[in-house]
């Protein structure tokens, strides 16, 4: 389990890593727009992200 979960953070890192790498200065804007939202918005996305997260979780096992 230990190395599973490694793997999964290494392929995070890379996923997250691919945009800023790619486009710095669309990445920029995107972070300076989320920095203006209200917390609930902030929250809403985190909740919606871990949602799909794990339906993708139950789908792909």
């Amino acid at each position: 389990m230990g190395a599973s979960l490694l793997t999964a953070f290494a392929l995070m890192l890379i996923i997250e890593g691919i945009l800023p790498f790619v486009a710095p200065a669309a990445w920029r804007e995107t972070f300076l727009r989320l920095a203006s939202m209200a917390d609930g918005q902030i929250r809403f996305i985190g909740l919606t992200s871990m949602l799909v997260g794990v339906m993708l979780l139950f789908v792909l096992s």
